[in-house]
């Protein structure tokens, strides 16, 4: 089976990229190294160097014919969707638009879509499940919403197969530390070099972490099931900012000034996804507990700054 991987140079789809070579799937990745690396890359990979925008991707998929298509490249950063709400739009419902026009012309079977728990807005009902009403409060939020509108649309007017996974808020490896939506690797980044942590707002607001390698293997699953269908991806594990530097602190065995600045824009307050159609329809299960993805993480950004990982606090 041959896969394109959008963004397969990134953070979440450099790691999606490893577990469909271990499936022994065949990988093409389309990235313009916006935010990825081309390290991320195993030799012998076809990699392409383009933006989603591109009207020259038709080349890949032309030359490639592949069977699926996993679309992670996007923008990501809520604050970047508040300044360029254009741009955002632009890369995250029109990128998706050229892939989806593509996937139809060459019969793509399948094209798998990453979305984001920003489509839900603000509400009351914690753990949010699928059918819960959306009510983005963010562009990027929006922009993710529209393009999932756009995928079923698709879908009715050509006959194209999808699957939309909504990711919670995703850490680990690799992940880029320009953007705000890494807040994890952010702190831990921080917190290894002795460097004051920001938070936005009192700490309080509460999220769910995902393991990014638990995010791959939701991507390998959702090749194989879930049809026509949405599903949260998360571990369905609240927990404060607050809580979380304590236990960053705690499993690192460094601490850091803090400096709590105004909530931003578009921030959601409290987010927390279930996952239960997840579990029984792609059979799929997030294995990694926090504490041992926080672990590999740190281990992770103390390896990059240099630092012996026997300083590491069991």
């Amino acid at each position: 089976m041959k896969i394109i991987i959008t963004g397969g140079a990134g953070f979440i789809g450099s790691t999606i990229l490893e577990e469909v070579i271990k499936n022994g799937w065949s990988p093409v990745v389309i990235d313009n190294l916006s935010t990825g690396s081309i390290k991320h890359i195993p030799d012998g990979v076809s990699f392409y160097n383009m933006d989603v925008c591109s009207p020259d991707i038709e080349r890949v998929f032309s030359k490639e014919k592949p069977d699926v298509v996993i679309h992670e490249a996007a923008q990501v950063s809520v604050g970047y969707s508040q300044k360029y709400p254009l741009l955002d739009s632009r890369i995250n419902v029109q990128g998706t638009i050229n892939l989806m026009q593509l996937c139809v012309k060459y019969h793509v079977a399948k094209f798998i879509y990453a979305s984001s728990a920003a489509v839900y807005g603000t509400s009351n009902r914690i753990p949010l499940e699928e059918n819960t009403e959306l009510h983005p409060i963010s562009f990027y939020g929006l922009s993710k919403y529209t393009a999932e509108q756009y995928i079923r649309m698709f879908s009715e007017s050509y006959g194209l197969n999808y699957t939309i996974l909504r990711y919670a808020n995703v850490y680990g490896m690799r992940q880029n530390l320009s953007k705000e939506s890494g807040v994890i690797s952010i702190f831990v980044d921080r917190l290894v070099k002795g460097e004051p942590i920001t938070v936005f707002g009192d700490g309080q607001q509460t999220r769910d972490f995902v393991f990014v390698r638990d995010v791959a293997r939701a991507n390998v699953q959702a090749v194989l099931h879930g049809d026509l269908d949405t599903f949260n991806i998360s571990s369905m594990h609240r927990i404060t900012i607050n809580q979380l530097i304590a236990l960053l602190q705690k499993l690192s065995g460094r601490t850091s000034e803090i400096s709590y600045q105004s909530a931003r824009a578009g921030d959601i307050k409290d987010s927390a996804l279930d996952n239960g159609k997840a579990r029984r329809i792609l059979q799929w299960d997030p294995m990694t507990e926090m504490e041992s993805g926080l672990i590999e993480t740190i281990s992770y950004y103390k390896n990059l700054a240099g630092i012996p990982l026997m300083n590491m606090r069991e």
